[in-house]
C-alpha cells in the first residue's frame, strides 16, 4: 500500500471515530440535562390577589402574578381586590325641640288641635288638664292660654294664672301635646257649685269656638266664681301650676 492511499485510509477513520464520539456525547447530554422551560408571568384570571404565581410551562414557576386593583369608595375592586373602608356617614341633625318659639313657625290655630281633658287627683276633683295635640302635618305655635267658658249663664272667659306662664310660647311638633291646668272649685261643700258635661274652648288668635266633653260620665262640679286656667306648657310644672 503506498503512502498516498494510506493517508487516505487514516484520515476516513479519523473522521468516523470523531463523527461517532459526538453522537454519543450528544446523546448522553440530552438525557442528563432537561431543557428550561422560559418564565411566564400569568395572571389569575380570578385575581385572587394572593400573590402566588401560577406554574410556569415545561415545569419551572411561573412570576409573581399581579394583585388585582384596590377598589375605592368603600365598594370591593375586582375579584381578588380589597376595598378601601368607605367613610361614615354624618350624623343626622337633631330635630328641634318643640319648646322653642321660631318667628316663622305659624300659630296654632283650632283646625290644627285636638283637645281634651282628664281629671287630676283624686275626689273631690277640684282641677282638670286641658291636652292639645297637634294633629296637623306641620308644627305650629301655641300661645297664650285657653280661653274657657264652662256655662252659659257665665260669658266671660275663664281668669289665667300669670305664674304658670311659660318663658317663650310652645312650639308643637306634629303630634306633640301642651299641657293646661285648670282649677274648677275648692272642693268644698258649701260652693255654688254647677255640673257641666261640656265646655267651650278658644285658641288665643282664633275666635273658632272647640267643644270638649267633659271627663267623667257624670261630668265635673265648677264655681264659676272659683275657676282659673294656666298657660299652655310643655309640661305640667310644681309650683307654677299649684293654684
Amino acid at each position: 500500500m503506498n503512502t498516498l492511499h494510506r493517508s487516505a485510509l487514516l484520515a476516513a477513520a479519523g473522521t468516523a471515530l470523531v463523527l461517532s464520539l459526538t453522537a454519543c456525547q450528544g446523546d448522553g447530554d440530552a438525557k442528563s440535562s432537561p431543557t428550561q422551560g422560559s418564565s411566564v408571568t400569568v395572571q389569575s384570571p380570578s385575581g385572587d390577589g394572593s400573590g402566588k404565581g401560577t406554574t410556569g410551562s415545561n415545569g419551572t414557576a411561573g412570576a409573581t402574578a399581579s394583585t388585582g386593583s384596590t377598589g375605592t369608595g368603600g365598594s370591593t375592586g375586582t375579584s381578588g381586590s380589597s376595598g378601601s373602608s368607605g367613610s361614615s356617614g354624618t350624623a343626622g341633625s337633631t330635630g328641634s325641640t318643640g319648646e322653642q318659639a321660631s318667628a316663622s313657625t305659624p300659630v296654632c290655630a283650632a283646625r290644627d288641635v285636638h283637645i281634651t281633658a282628664a281629671t287630676q287627683g283624686g275626689a273631690p276633683y277640684t282641677h282638670i288638664v286641658l291636652t292639645a295635640k297637634n294633629t296637623s302635618r306641620h308644627s305650629c305655635r301655641l300661645t297664650g292660654f285657653p280661653h274657657i267658658q264652662f256655662l252659659e249663664s257665665h260669658k266671660q272667659d275663664v281668669p289665667a294664672v300669670a305664674k304658670s306662664k311659660p318663658a317663650a310660647p310652645v312650639v308643637l311638633a306634629s303630634g306633640g301635646p301642651a299641657y293646661a291646668l285648670v282649677k274648677l272649685s275648692d272642693g268644698g261643700r258649701d260652693e255654688d257649685n254647677e255640673p257641666v258635661t261640656a265646655f267651650s274652648v278658644m285658641l288665643a288668635g282664633d275666635p273658632t269656638v272647640i267643644a270638649v266633653s267633659a271627663p267623667g260620665s257624670d261630668g265635673i262640679a265648677v264655681d264659676p266664681a272659683k275657676a282659673l286656667t294656666g298657660y299652655w306648657t310643655p309640661e305640667l310644672r310644681n309650683g307654677a301650676d299649684d293654684f
